[in-house]
């Protein structure tokens, strides 16, 4: 089972913890519960801390570093980053452009019902942002 999945019953237990607690003790239960915020915080920050500082793990046994592993320079993982990017960028910029040419396309039809073939032209225009951002990480994907 996923870990994400099986968090959801403890991140649902640890909400109505903290509802409770400031329901009934309102000073000293926001107290608590900034407390507890700063110690997780600070238990995260020691772990990044951790992670940047240290070193990769050695996984062959002599310890040498195979002539294949040197040599790679890690753009594949930049290039699926770029590729997230572009599709998630250029999704919210057609959500926004849906959105407004969509409601400004209904009201114009709520007075001429006529105009409806070029208003839905309209929105099929805003609508391919998200697809030149598709194209873009399918272009990235492949250089991956």
């Amino acid at each position: 089972m996923n870990p994400w999945i099986a968090m959801i019953p403890v991140v649902l237990l640890a909400t109505t913890g903290a509802l409770l607690l400031v329901r009934r003790r309102r000073r000293t239960g926001f107290a608590i519960l900034v407390g507890v915020d700063v110690a997780v915080l600070v238990g995260a920050l020691v772990v990044l801390a951790t992670v940047l500082t240290g070193s990769p793990a050695d996984a062959t046994a002599g310890g040498a570093v195979p002539a294949a592993a040197a040599t790679t320079t890690g753009i594949g993982g930049s290039a699926l980053i770029a590729a997230a990017i572009a599709v998630a960028g250029s999704s919210i910029g057609a959500a926004f452009a849906v959105a407004y040419t969509g409601s400004a396309a209904l009201a114009a039809m709520s007075e001429r019902p006529e105009i409806f073939g070029r208003a839905m032209v309209v929105v099929g225009l805003a609508e391919g942002i998200a697809i030149y951002g598709l194209i873009i990480a399918v272009i990235l994907i492949g250089k991956a």
